[in-house]
């Protein structure tokens, strides 16, 4: 049996369901595969979207005409904006999700979408003909022609899962694995990785003492990830989240049950997250910490499981008992499910294109933990962007890189395609080099006329969007030119908040720019000061505020964008550039970058290699041996 489609999806993760969104939504005829219907948009880890740098890639989602934002904020239960106490560039929203609402508010949304197709069945092989995708064939023998076909299988391929000495091969949350991928993409050519990943016990809340624990609240004021929500509209009663944390005792039972641990008994081969690390890993590295920190969060409104946030493990079922029970609040806690790693193949990153079509195939796109990343929201974005580019392919269309100016999303593709991962990778505020520019409010005025040009993002959303920026500037410029006089009523305003007075008339903006003071603050010697939108006076506070650090940040990016409109002529033959040390040969006959900028990037090639390639380019001689 033979079937037809313009895309096909394999796996029905984030990544898969925003892959599979975008395509549809571009008049694709689609078909997304999944082991299992009832795993789509499935969360078999942390019960929660967004969190510090992760806001930021699921606003940028959300910009782009992506779903994950409008899921989560139509299923949380408890909302909260991150590092409110730090400066607005790392404001990162968090949302705990009730997870069976989440995979069935996205299943709903995929099944009500236009020209795409649903399919629950095994991809076990590629159908590969001259170095480009023409189909699938699944476990039954069925094939499925395409044009072009998007792989986001998660930790799924090849996958195992370890607790203790027990080992077995399934998929997370005891899922089918998909057992045949990995041997049709070795034959292609492509570079295999093993990662793990784990993930925390489940535990029974009724059995927990909550009065030993810290009540941790959702925010008053929600902001929705969603720039199609408004925040009034998403008030609900919240859950609470507690806090605990792990003691000496935790720590004695993990150091000695270190050789049952199969992470420290040579039993799990895949590298583990540096940045997530299991709670064995944490009492090892760092061994002069007294206690980590253990959120108790809860997986849903009807169910009384709930999550142990930090901590992880892989450690026996007796050991989990006894770590567990150790910690405050949970002395006679029982367990649901087990905490465990999981072990599962995927793609060398530099595999890929930025565009994350496979350089050796195509039209074959990979997104998500398939490219050796973590986490719901990376997964999502990366979805996104290869689903977009897979549609652009078919119409004829140049791929869509965003830049690490532009988003988040851009710097989390770059990094995989430029300096590849050899662990799980994580997305992290400190990774974005521009990132006063990139902060989680502004993600619309940085995407959405993108997504509005690919297709994604409908008139009406894009009308609205103009007219927020247009009361934006209007209001700065207002701002700017209003001033206040050494009046009574000001002075008085600066001394309650600790202000230095003013001798003469000040403008607004320069006021507004006081650390101590806000555009919010100066509204009562501000009599004109129109009606407006929370997130437009937002908007104006932060970009008054950090003016001129936000400018000297458009400067960086002037020079980043220089050395990436520096194109490198395909073809290049690098050891003809005997100037260029071995490694940085190697490294750009690997990862054959683009650009100059992306050259620069790359781990192993130093400045000096770029000013001989500069140099080389320059000459326009590229027969010339010597620089």
């Amino acid at each position: 049996m033979e079937h037809s489609y313009d895309a096909i999806v394999v796996g029905a993760g984030h990544a898969g369901c925003e892959a599979a969104l975008a395509l549809a939504r571009l008049s694709m005829k689609t078909i997304l595969f999944t082991v299992s219907v009832d795993s789509i948009a499935l969360m078999p880890c942390n019960p929660n979207i967004g969190g510090t740098s992760k806001g930021h890639l699921v606003r940028e989602v959300d910009a782009l005409g992506g779903e994950m934002g409008k899921v989560i904020d139509r299923t949380f239960i408890q909302s909260k904006m991150l590092n409110q106490s730090k400066g607005p560039a790392v404001h990162s929203l968090r949302a705990q999700a009730d997870k069976h609402a989440y995979t069935e508010c996205m299943r709903q949304v995929l099944e009500e979408t236009d020209h795409l197709v649903i399919r629950q069945s095994e991809v076990t092989e590629l159908i590969v003909e001259d170095d480009r995708i023409t189909g699938v064939k699944t476990y039954t023998g069925a094939v499925y022609h395409c044009k072009v076909c998007v792989l986001c299988t998660g930790t799924y391929l090849n996958a195992r899962c370890i607790t203790g000495e027990s080992s077995v091969n399934t998929g997370p949350n005891g899922l089918q694995p998909a057992n045949y991928l990995t041997a049709s993409l070795q034959k292609l050519g492509i570079d295999i990785r093993r990662f793990k990943t784990g993930t925390p016990a489940r535990i029974d809340g009724s059995t927990i003492d909550y009065s030993k624990m810290e009540p941790q609240y959702g925010d008053e004021h929600i902001t929705p990830f969603s720039f199609t929500n408004r925040s009034e509209d998403l008030e609900r009663n919240q859950v609470r989240c507690w806090l605990t944390y792990t003691n000496e005792e935790t720590h004695e039972i993990i150091r000695d049950n270190l050789d049952r641990s199969p992470l420290y008994s040579g039993y799990i081969k895949g590298t583990g997250p540096r940045y997530c690390p299991s709670i064995e890993d944490k009492v090892v590295r760092f061994a002069d910490k007294n206690r980590h920190q253990v959120f108790i969060e809860p997986e849903g409104l009807y169910t009384k499981e709930m999550y142990i946030g930090g901590m992880s493990s892989s450690l026996p079922e007796d050991v989990q008992e006894k770590m567990y029970r150790s910690v405050p609040g949970l002395e006679h806690a029982e367990i649901v499910r087990n905490a465990y790693a999981i072990e599962y193949d995927c793609i060398n990153s530099l595999e890929l294109l930025p565009s994350l079509e496979l350089k050796k195939v195509k039209g074959l796109y990979s997104a998500g933990q398939a490219n050796g990343s973590s986490g719901y929201e990376e997964a999502a974005a990366q979805g996104l962007i290869a689903g977009i580019n897979a549609a652009r392919q078919i119409q004829g269309k140049d791929p869509v890189i965003i830049d690490r100016s532009q988003g988040y999303i851009g710097v989390l593709i770059d990094d995989l395609v430029t300096k590849g991962t050899n662990e799980p990778y994580r997305m992290m505020t400190s990774r974005a080099e521009y990132r006063l520019l990139l902060r989680q409010d502004n993600a619309d005025e940085r995407l959405t006329e993108l997504g509005y040009d690919i297709g994604l993002i409908s008139e009406k959303r894009y009308q609205k969007f103009k007219e927020k920026y247009r009361l934006i500037k209007e209001e700065i410029e207002r701002v700017k030119n209003t001033y206040v006089g050494n009046t009574d009523q000001v002075q008085k305003l600066l001394a309650e908040h600790n202000s230095t007075l003013i001798n003469s008339g000040m403008a607004l903006a320069e006021l507004i720019k006081r650390p101590e003071l806000s555009y919010e603050i100066l509204a009562k010697i501000d009599p004109d000061r129109p009606v407006l939108p929370e997130e437009v006076k937002e908007e104006v506070n932060i970009n008054l505020k950090y003016e001129g650090y936000i400018r000297r940040q458009m400067k960086q990016v002037e020079q980043f964008h220089k050395l990436e409109k520096k194109k490198i002529p395909a073809g290049i033959d690098y050891s003809d550039i005997k100037s260029l040390r071995l490694e940085a040969i190697q490294k750009l006959t690997d990862i054959q970058p683009e650009s100059v900028g992306q050259a620069a990037r790359i781990s192993g090639v130093s400045p000096s290699d770029i000013s001989v390639l500069l140099i080389y380019m320059e000459g326009g001689n590229h027969d010339k041996k010597d620089i």
